[in-house]
């Protein structure tokens, strides 16, 4: 518009040459400070991007990062023979989201409401029959609950359905109750009182 402006004045003769170069001198500092600012966006956008943390670590839940110790993938028993599988900072994140919809009414912090002398202590699912310290054994139970001694059907924990939660999900939730009974300070207290 300016040198729209400047092109008429000239022509009328109300402009001279060397309002001319100072307009070109002007514009070529305009052009040049936006590169500039534009480059300073460009640059501060790149450096947050790189240096603020990606969104899969945001994905993870904080009890997650900061007391179960998952920076890197943490291997979770999948039967008592030795066999393992791999689960991250976000399947945990999963894990402990389906636990605080589904079970955390009875087992707020990983004790046992129902009955207080059978927390979700790593000590206590070990001891369980079959042993529940691995995924096999504590996704068996959820799926068909039995008492602890694995003699009789338990009623005072609902049968979790595939229909109700899938195999990839209820895989997450025992990974993160059996990793909280690994690391979770204080998980599956049975000393409360």
């Amino acid at each position: 518009m300016l040198r729209r402006l400047l092109d008429l004045f000239e022509k009328s003769g109300t402009v001279d040459n060397n309002s001319r170069k100072q307009y070109q001198k002007t514009s070529l500092a305009r052009g040049l400070f936006l590169s500039i600012r534009y480059l300073l966006v460009v640059l501060v956008f790149c450096l947050g991007t790189w240096t603020v943390s990606s969104p899969a670590e945001a994905a993870v839940n904080q009890y997650v990062r900061r007391y179960l110790d998952v920076a890197e993938p943490v291997a979770i028993a999948v039967d008592g023979k030795g066999e393992t599988k791999l689960f991250n900072g976000e399947d945990l994140s999963v894990g402990i989201k389906l636990f605080s919809q589904n079970c955390q009414m009875c087992h707020v912090g990983g004790t046992n409401l129902i009955d207080p002398t059978v927390s979700l202590s790593l000590k206590r699912l070990a001891k369980a029959t079959p042993p529940r310290d691995n995924l096999n054994g504590f996704i068996a139970f959820m799926r068909q609950p039995k008492t602890y001694d694995g003699k009789d059907d338990s009623f005072s924990c609902r049968k979790v359905r595939e229909s109700w939660i899938p195999q990839e999900e209820i895989e997450k939730l025992a990974a993160f109750v059996i990793r909280a009974a690994q690391k979770g300070p204080g998980w599956g207290t049975e000393d409360l009182f």
